[in-house]
């Protein structure tokens, strides 16, 4: 489809932007801007970069300035990886060994279960702060709504946050308890409680927010601005003109989307062509079971969600601009990822929350009006597998499908350009990572406060092309999620799932031949398999995990 005049315009500014990153050689200033950007169950698939028809040539160009990160894992769901992203930490250390969602009644009061971002941990915004950074947030926090643990408390100086983890994105109806006890949401600017306008979107309320916090600081100040958008989190729902872009455009089905996805990844270099794609599940052919009014509405769906990512990437194009406008785009440290794979839920699955069951009854979910304010919809398990593609399973399982992510990182000390690294890497890595390019030591105490140690691992040798792997081959790395259980050390990786989610025993893959996860080895290779349940164990003791 052609591109606007204005999108014409963002991209030559943006081609200005990472122009004047440093190339090879060059020296960044020690103390970079640094920008990290999370979108909210974008699937591995869902930017162009990674494979995608959806227009994002913002973040695409962000790519062709720096690296692609191919392997790159979240947690499973939304604020154990917010904990891991911001702390460095396990989820468990960090407090949000279950989300306060789920958080079931024997976990009160439990090491790990705090439901909320711990004071063992120390954030990124903490540690920079303490190296002279101004941070600020703008977007979905969900990392607690205590007075502990807000934004304020835990080292951002500015926010604009929705404490919940999720919202109608004109700005009612929630999905969590509010700090009044009842379900909706809450949004603090500076701490203070405030409601929202009545031409509010997701998006582009909170890069506004975030580009006017970031305005009031001294440009001699080096800042730390974390944009946390909810697109594009259902319920979905975008502007006219960004959904009128993608009419028609999924009216073949999620089948034939995920084939040439999986294809545009091959061609792109993100995926080895002898990575086996098993059957779309659930199955490919329930498209064609389908009636003509059906098609039609499953299609709109996921129109609406290409134009949830489509706003989503033209937001991040004007933050990129203004920071060029202002000075700060030359010594900028950019940082993009998903935080979990696409959610494959419907409707039901959220009908147990009042807030949502309320929204959903009064809903206007005609043909016409899905994707305006007062509709509410899903976009399903189908075409959420195809933006899982090519691995296995969605947001909530500890598969790939449901935690690896696409992930971008860009500018001040990144010399490689258009590179893609297949390291194995996780979001506990991107603290130490930050750290080491802003030049900030990685300590056990921040202000006078002992905080358990990083965990993560820097990945600045593999993003300079130095170093094949960020962790050691005999490293093991551990999630422990609502029961499911993941541990990766090298090539392999163990996984057990309950039943009916998994098998309910545990399971042996090698991800470098088998990144799809469909042939368990489990049985033809128990050493390997018992090395690495004792690698669990390990991990069960250390982090007080309970265990089922």
């Amino acid at each position: 489809m052609p591109i606007a005049l204005g999108a014409w315009r963002r991209l030559a500014v943006l081609a200005c932007l990472l122009a004047a990153m440093p190339a090879a050689g060059a020296q960044a200033k020690v103390q970079p801007d640094i920008l990290l950007i999370v979108a909210d169950d974008l699937g591995y698939s869902d930017i162009g970069a990674f494979g995608a028809e959806i227009a994002t040539p913002n973040l695409d160009r962000l790519a062709e300035g720096g690296v692609r990160l191919a392997n790159f894992h979240a947690a499973p769901t939304c604020s154990p990886t917010r904990a891991m992203l911001l702390s460095g930490t396990d989820n468990h250390t960090a407090g949000v060994g279950a989300m306060a969602e789920a958080a079931r009644p024997e976990l009160a009061g439990r090491y790990g279960y705090e439901g909320r971002i711990s004071d063992r941990v120390a954030t990124l915004a903490e540690r920079l702060g303490a190296a002279g950074y101004t941070s600020i947030m703008a977007g979905k926090w969900h990392l607690g709504m205590t007075p502990e643990s807000l934004p304020s408390a835990r080292g951002f100086d500015r926010s604009f946050a929705l404490l919940q983890g999720g919202h109608n994105h004109v700005g009612h109806g929630g999905f969590g308890a509010t700090l009044k006890g009842h379900m909706g949401v809450d949004y603090l600017d500076d701490g203070r409680p405030v409601t929202v306008a009545d031409d509010f979107f997701s998006s582009d309320a909170f890069t506004d927010r975030l580009m006017e916090k970031i305005d009031q600081v001294a440009a001699d100040r080096p800042i730390f601005a974390f944009l946390s958008f909810t697109a594009p989190h259902s319920p979905l729902q975008a502007p006219s003109a960004f959904i009128d872009k993608y009419r028609g455009n999924y009216d073949g089905g999620w089948a034939r989307l995920r084939d040439d996805r999986i294809a545009r990844m091959k061609t792109l270099g993100l995926m080895d062509v002898r990575a086996f794609a098993g059957p779309l599940a659930p199955d490919a052919a329930s498209w064609e079971q389908l009636n003509s009014e059906q098609r039609r509405t499953a299609a709109r769906a996921m129109e609406v969600y290409a134009a949830m990512v489509d706003n989503m990437d033209w937001n991040i194009g004007r933050l990129l601009d203004h920071l060029e406008a202002s000075g700060r785009g030359r010594d900028t440290l950019v940082l993009f990822l998903s935080d979990n794979g696409p959610a494959g839920q419907v409707a039901e699955d959220y009908m147990v929350v009042p807030s949502v069951r309320e929204r959903l009854e009064g809903a206007d979910n005609s043909l016409d009006n899905l994707g305006a304010g007062e509709s509410y919809v899903f976009y399903g398990p189908h075409w959420a597998a195809a933006g899982s593609a090519p691995f296995r399973l969605t947001k909530g399982a500890v598969t790939e499908g449901g935690t690896r992510v696409p992930a971008i990182i860009a500018g001040a000390g990144i010399e490689r350009r258009g590179a893609i690294g297949h390291a194995y890497g996780t979001v506990m890595d991107v603290v130490p990572t930050v750290l080491e390019l802003a030049g900030v030591p990685l300590t056990d105490e921040v202000d006078g406060r002992a905080v358990a140690p990083v965990t993560g691992r820097s990945m600045v040798a593999h993003l300079r092309g130095q170093a094949a792997r960020v962790h050691p081959e005999d490293a093991a790395i551990v999630y422990e999620l609502h029961g499911q259980r993941s541990v990766v050390r090298g090539d392999w990786k163990l996984l057990w799932m309950p039943a009916p989610l998994g098998t309910g025993a545990w399971q042996l893959f090698n991800l470098a031949e088998d990144p799809g996860e469909h042939r368990d080895l489990a049985a033809e290779l128990p050493d390997i398999r018992d090395r690495l349940i004792a690698d669990w164990q390990a991990y069960v003791a250390r982090a007080q995990v309970l265990v089922n």
